[in-house]
Parts: structure tokens; sequence; C-alpha cells
């Protein structure tokens, strides 16, 4: 067996392994995850290393308040301004700690790119756009699906664009790989490095304050890349410049809304537990140091998502939006029916879907303002009309 066979045969099982684990029972899936996430905070104790949680939206925030009722009472922080407000607020309730953002949403955009399509999509149009010596190879792949030695010397291999993206991104390649595919004019700044200077950088740089250790809440059934690393390399993974936990790795969206519930319950049953953390924070004090009153949510579930509702046939979905993320996120917008999330945006505060789509950016050569309108018109996304409201399986049930 070759070695680039012997490569497949193993991530096949890798998948295989990880699927059946996907497939428990809830309360065995519970049972194991609790054990995973002790592992690894002891392991951390073992290490003089402490541990900490990443908050964003719906998912993690569940993990926050699941580990503390598993007996893990670790500090929780986030960059919650980039958060939509409803979940700001149950950050606050919830006391977790505030950090801020290294690059506005605005300076992301300028200077580093937008983020469309996807985060490995994005990734490699923007070393294309950003040719060097030493990613002359990796460029090759892109275009073409022949890689190097790293890449096993596979043919025809995942590195390479869709064609649909090769079409409209892969021009900047002509040249070097005799090739007639196109690219934006004027020209798009594409990245996919928009959460490492609104978040990953931000909470990174407090572990390493802190030596301290992230808990997150990812999960393989959200696809892409996060699907990738975590049948890779697990639930707890100790690597040389990454140490991680995601206790929700092989959680369904069934599970993890299911454990969204049970967690507002116990909120509502350690309402004194979640009052002092409040105190703790400078949000939680007033200018003299006094505390200031501490107000409860009335649910751990942030507004935005609405009510976690069951269909006839017994499956829990949100009622409001099924995943959230910053206002000026695109990765996955190609892949949306209308009334898209651009489109939601509009319906909701219409001044900022503006700013957005029109005014968000400056052209560095002519001084023209641009925005979001220009990058969705060029991958084929529409934007600017207002769709007509349609009406989906949910409708139908609150009916």
């Amino acid at each position: 067996m070759s070695d680039t066979e012997e490569w497949r045969q193993k991530k096949i099982q890798q998948r295989g392994r990880f699927t059946a684990l996907q497939r428990l029972d809830y309360q065995v899936k519970l049972r194991r995850q609790r054990n995973r996430a002790w592992e690894f905070y002891e392991e951390m104790l073992s290490q003089d290393r402490s541990a900490h949680v990443s908050v964003g939206g719906l998912d993690s925030v569940t993990l926050y308040i699941w580990l503390m009722s598993i007996g893990l009472k670790i500090p929780g922080i986030s960059v919650s301004a980039l958060e939509d407000k409803s979940i700001q607020r149950v950050h606050r309730a919830l006391g977790v700690e505030i950090v801020k953002p290294y690059k506005s949403k605005v300076q992301v955009l300028n200077e580093v790119g937008f983020p469309v399509i996807s985060k490995k999509i994005a990734g490699r149009i923007n070393t294309l756009q950003n040719p060097t010596e030493n990613n002359k190879t990796v460029r090759h792949a892109i275009i073409t699906g022949e890689c190097g030695e790293q890449g096993h010397f596979a043919k025809n291999s995942r590195m390479q664009l869709p064609q649909k993206w090769l079409k409209l991104f892969g021009g900047y390649e002509n040249e070097n790989e005799g090739v007639c595919y196109g690219k934006p004019d004027p020209d798009i700044k594409i990245s996919n490095e928009c959460c490492y200077w609104l978040k990953e950088k931000p909470c990174d740089d407090w572990a390493k304050i802190h030596d301290s250790a992230p808990y997150l809440g990812m999960m393989a059934s959200e696809g892409g890349q996060r699907e990738e690393a975590l049948i890779e390399h697990g639930c707890n993974y100790y690597g040389k410049t990454v140490t991680r936990s995601a206790p929700f790795a092989i959680f369904q969206r069934q599970d993890i809304l299911q454990l969204a519930l049970d967690m507002d319950v116990w909120y509502h049953n350690h309402i004194e537990l979640f009052e002092e953390l409040y105190h703790a924070q400078p949000y939680g004090r007033n200018p003299d140091g006094s505390p200031k009153e501490y107000v409860p949510v009335d649910s751990i579930i942030p507004e935005i998502y609405g009510k976690i509702e069951k269909t006839d046939n017994g499956e829990l979905y949100t009622a409001g939006a099924q995943r959230t993320g910053c206002s000026m996120c695109g990765f996955g917008i190609h892949l949306e029916e209308r009334p898209h999330r651009f489109d939601k945006l509009r319906e909701r505060n219409e001044k900022e879907w503006e700013f957005w789509m029109y005014r968000c950016c400056t052209d560095p050569e002519t001084g023209e303002k641009f925005g979001w309108g220009r990058v969705l018109d060029y991958i084929g996304v529409e934007w600017e009309d207002i769709p007509p409201r349609q009406m989906n399986v949910f409708d139908f049930i609150r009916v």
C-alpha cells in the first residue's frame, strides 16, 4: 500500500470512529464528555496551568454553564462587543470577562480583507492574492490540485479551488500556470483572518498572560474546518502550539439545544453563583466600587435565537436565528436562500445594512467608498432588492 493510500485509509477509519460517537444516546454522550472535560482540566493542573471558556453564542454559553454544573468553576472570557446585544446581556448576567478586539470590523475589511465563501476557500484565495516564493508550491496546488511532498504528492487533491471559484479568483496565477481565469476588477481583498484579529488573537493573548488553555464550544456537526480538526485531533488536543478542549465535539444540533434547555433550568436554580461572578467584573460595580443590582436574565438562550421549540415529530429548533455571528461576516452567504443574513440585517437595522453594503471600505487608489455590495455582486449573490417574505416549515408549525 502506498503512503498516499495508507493516509487515506487512516482518514476513513478516523471518520468512522467519530461518526459512531456522534450516534451515541444523549445521556451517554453527556457522561462521556463529562469525563473528557475533567481529564482536560486535570491535565492542565498537572502542568501548573489554568483553563477558561471562550464564550460567544448559544453553544459556548451552554458550555460555560454546563462546565459549572459538573463542578468546573472556571472563568469565561469573550470579545462580547462583536455579538448581538441580546447575547451581550446574557454574557453579563453570567459574569463573563470582557476582552477587547485588536481591530475594528471596518479595519479588518479594509486592511485584511472580506471573509467570504468559507474560511478554507478564503484562505486559499488570499494566498493567490499574496504570492511569495515560499507559497509557490501551495499556489500551484490551489490552481491544479497537484501537491508536493507535504501533500503526499497527491493529484486532484482537495487543495484545488472548486471550478466555480477558480473562474472568479484563479486569474492571479494566469501567467504562472498558463490558464485563463478571472479575478476581481477593481480588486477585492479576500481573507480568512477576520476572526484572528477580532477574537482569536485577543483571546489567545489573554490565555498567554493567564497561562490558561480554552474550552471551546465547537461541534464537528458544524462541518468545514472545525469538523476536520475535531475528527483528526479529538475532543482534547495537546499540540505544540495549540492546546484546547472541545467537549461538545461529538454533539449534534439536537443535543446542544436539549442541553441549552437543561442549563437554563440549572442557571435559575443557581442564581447566587452568577450574581457573585457578575459583581466580580468591572461592569458589575458602580464608579464608587459598590455592587450594582443584579438582574437575572429570563433565559440563558439569547433573544436573537428566539425560544427553543419542538416540531410535531419532537425535533428541537430555535424559532429565531439558527446561528449567529458578526454582522459583517460573509462565510457561507452564497449557500443561503433569501432572505439571507444581510437581508435580515436590513430588516433589523437598515442604517447598519446601508453602511456595510455601500460605505464600510475605501478604495486606496480612487478614494471611492464601497462595501459588501461589490463583493456579493462579484460572487453572484443578490442583495440590493428587497426579497419577498417566504414562509418556511416553521411558519406552518407555529400556526
